[in-house]
């Protein structure tokens, strides 16, 4: 479902232009406010509202997937830490330490396996350094959001073809995996 958040903002960017994507996105906000309260409506606003926002301003101007998609993946990151931060306000924990510690799990995990095949020393297997965690985790992050954009574009090209409101095409090489035999 989350795939399909931002469409229905940026089809009303390139139907109306941005003046109307942002009523929509404002109108969007204070009606999952009412229905399903303030937080619920934050959490809605700050990714997926103004990824819709962005995404619709980036296909009115058929700007090329990889801008897009990067700036989208910048947005939603943000998104990301803004949500972390308001979660760990309203249950009082630390929740980028849990995140954190978490990773430095996998990362000792793929160490001892690394170590078990006989790819590495066991001097690897010391005490993980707090900023290869963290530089980590946040790459991970982008990786993440990177890939979600994607599958955005991948639905919306798909979709507002359809619906007669098109988006720049994708890379060659996306056309290939998607041409039907």
């Amino acid at each position: 479902m989350r795939i399909l958040f931002p469409i229905p903002i940026a089809l009303a960017y390139l139907r109306w232009g941005h003046r109307a994507a942002w009523m929509s996105a404002i109108v969007s906000g204070l009606l999952l406010s009412v229905l399903m309260g303030p937080y619920l409506s934050l959490l809605f606003c700050i990714p997926y509202a103004l990824l819709g926002v962005q995404l619709g301003m980036m296909w009115k101007r058929r700007s090329p997937w990889l801008p897009s998609i990067s700036i989208g993946t910048l947005i939603s990151t943000l998104g990301f830490f803004f949500r972390l931060s308001l979660l760990s306000i309203f249950l009082g924990e630390d929740l980028w330490a849990y995140v954190t510690n978490r990773i430095a799990d996998i990362i000792q995990w793929g160490l001892s396996k690394l170590v078990d095949w006989g790819w590495l020393g066991l001097e690897v297997l010391g005490q993980t350094n707090l900023v290869v965690v963290q530089i980590v985790t946040v790459a991970l992050v982008l990786c993440s959001d990177f890939v979600y954009l994607f599958t955005v574009h991948l639905a919306a090209w798909l979709l507002l073809e359809r619906l007669g409101n098109p988006i720049p095409q994708p890379p060659n090489w996306v056309q290939v995996l998607m041409e039907e035999e």
